[in-house]
């Protein structure tokens, strides 16, 4: 079978068309060269049964829609690097200080792996059978209970915008390493200003800008623990192999909060470290918010979840360790930095920036305070998208006011946009309130919504499974045939249930005690930043069961095909004829270094 170019980076074969500019396989006629690439831009617009995914013209839909404009390198960098930001590069000295590094890389790893790896798995399973527009938070209305839908729905919202806000005074907080006497409020306007316009762009543009800037904090954190590994060797202008000595004599577990016994003290510095990698590692949000926005998705989702250990492993886990090996938790300007002193300011809270220049390397302060305030930037860029995505996904579902299922043509929901802009404005308290004090403030807001999100994610699996199971399994009445079987589905999570209920546990304890350290001595400001979100979500859920007269949905009543037509009519151009084959078809007609870039996503 032979390729021979069209058009556009369209290549023909004896039976395909295949545009390897987005990664689509087209049936191949003689009318195939005029069209050019054009069949691959079929949209969901209802007419004859087949979906597009252009605009509904103004007749069937007067608001628009968004649109699979997201390549699965775009999505695999906003998974990545989408949480990769001030958080893992400053925020992380605080948690070193009061837990130790041996404490801080026991909590992540756990952490990830008995937490987000299953939650991701989870949310991927049901993504990649329904990558629908309404996100999972649509699904928990249809598998558990409509107002757990609403309840995740605007908890993620709150969420979302919360980290927003923690980014954006990052970046304010990371100014001040080079202008102290500008008021901070003026680098929040810039950061917002930049993020509003990355997102107003067409979903393929915004994708481009954050694959660049993600790319750019993966090369940053990679280049952190290459040069730790070489310092510790020796490799310094010091000519110092420390290795691990800052494990040593009891630094590597810290008590934190109680003295004696010190098990406890350590266990509680443990769980201090796990709280915080709650707020640093991401989850499948963004997985599943952008799963009606992704081109191939029931080839790209289940991707993104198997390499998902591997990102937990070789970014987190790994970036943790080598803080830990260059900085001492115990270094004083770590501890006055943490604790508000005078170099509490942009990198110089950093414990990579204090472990470089104890080294005595000089020149990279500047270079890593600008690399650390760009992926600032990319966060608060990544959770714009996320938080404005949310807002649409809950007025497609009747959640919120239908002004904001308006798009643009490009399919930007920009009201969406706009109004997560307005209310991310409560991040100029900065310029009455301390910088560092007011990120802290955001990341302890923050972090309860993520976990209580993630956590429901879980709940919404387990309704998702109990529904498969009573439908579609061999032993249910036409179950085989049923398209939920777990032999048609793109993607099955592996050991079915228990890693979820595991995860599930875990994250309601994590919910529970979150904020313990507010409790001795007790403080006002730390308990409402720990537990805001808990009455905050528990009162949407009760307010939308009273309100709509909800119900618990039973397994064999739970909606597993709704909007199932519709994805497969936006996927059939990339799934007739088989998905693998179709995509070594794509492969096939790539010069070799667009094949080995293709693969690498």
């Amino acid at each position: 079978m032979v390729a021979k170019p069209v058009s556009g980076g369209v290549f023909a074969t004896d039976k395909l068309t295949v545009d390897t500019s987005v990664g689509v396989v087209l049936p191949y006629d003689d009318a195939s060269e005029e069209r050019g690439g054009a069949q691959a831009e079929a949209t969901a617009t209802p007419t004859a049964g087949k979906q597009t995914n252009e605009p509904s013209p103004p007749g069937n839909n007067p608001y628009g829609q968004t649109q699979r404009g997201l390549s699965p390198r775009h999505v695999q960098l906003m998974a990545i690097g989408g949480s990769i930001g001030t958080g893992l590069f400053v925020g992380i000295g605080g948690v070193l200080s009061k837990a130790g590094p041996g404490s801080l890389l026991l909590a992540y790893a756990l952490w990830g792996v008995l937490f987000v790896w299953p939650c991701n798995l989870c949310v991927a399973e049901m993504c990649a059978y329904l990558p629908v527009r309404g996100s999972i938070f649509e699904l928990a209305g249809r598998f558990v209970d409509p107002a757990l839908g609403f309840a995740m729905g605007w908890t993620y919202l709150y969420a979302g915008v919360m980290l927003v806000c923690v980014e954006y005074s990052a970046v304010a907080t990371v100014m001040q390493f080079w202008a102290r006497d500008v008021n901070p409020a003026v680098w929040i306007a810039v950061a917002m200003v930049v993020c509003v316009l990355l997102n107003v762009v067409a979903v393929k543009w915004y994708g481009e800008a954050e694959f660049l800037m993600a790319s750019t904090k993966l090369l940053l954190l990679v280049f952190l623990i290459l040069l730790t590994l070489v310092t510790m060797c020796g490799g310094n202008p010091r000519h110092d192999a420390y290795g691990f000595r800052h494990w040593t004599g009891g630094l590597a577990m810290q008590p934190y909060r109680v003295e004696h016994p010190v098990a406890l003290g350590r266990f509680l510095g443990w769980w201090k470290a796990t709280i915080y990698a709650g707020f640093t590692i991401s989850g499948p949000d963004m997985m599943a918010l952008a799963a009606g926005e992704i081109r191939n998705p029931r080839r790209t989702i289940p991707r993104m979840a198997r390499l998902i250990f591997y990102r937990l492993v070789g970014f987190y886990v790994v970036g943790v360790l080598a803080v830990g090996v260059i900085c001492s938790s115990r270094d004083e300007r770590l501890m006055g930095a943490v604790h508000g002193g005078s170099d509490s300011v942009g990198a110089a809270a950093s414990p990579w920036v204090i472990g470089i220049q104890n080294l005595g390397i000089g020149g990279l302060p500047d270079m890593i305070n600008a690399f650390i305030l760009l992926s600032g930037w990319s966060c608060g860029n990544a959770y714009l998208y996320a938080s404005s995505r949310t807002l649409y996904g809950l007025a497609r579902d009747g959640q919120a006011p239908r002004i904001f299922l308006r798009c643009t043509a490009s399919g930007v929901p920009v009201y969406c946009v706009l109004a997560v802009s307005l209310v991310t404005c409560i991040t100029f308290l900065v310029s009455s309130t301390s910088a560092v004090s007011v990120f802290y403030w955001f990341v302890d807001l923050t972090t309860t919504g993520l976990i209580a999100t993630y956590t429901a994610m879980l709940v919404v699996y387990l309704g998702w499974y109990r529904a498969r199971r009573a439908q579609a399994s061999d032993s249910s009445p036409g179950g085989s045939a049923h398209p939920a079987h777990p032999s048609r589905l793109p993607y099955v999570a592996p050991f079915g249930p228990w890693p979820a209920c595991g995860a599930l546990a875990l994250g309601c304890t994590a919910l529970l005690f979150i904020g313990f350290d507010a409790f001795g001595p007790f403080s006002a400001q730390a308990f409402v930043t720990s537990y805001f979100c808990l009455p905050y979500s528990a009162g949407l859920f009760i307010f939308w069961k009273v309100w709509r007269r909800t119900r618990l949905v039973s397994p064999r009543e739970a909606d597993l095909l709704a909007g199932k037509a519709e994805a497969d009519a936006e996927c059939r151009v990339w799934e007739e004829g088989g998905l693998d084959e179709n995509w070594r078809a794509v492969l096939a007609a790539m010069p070799f270094w667009r094949r080995c870039w293709e693969r690498m996503w």
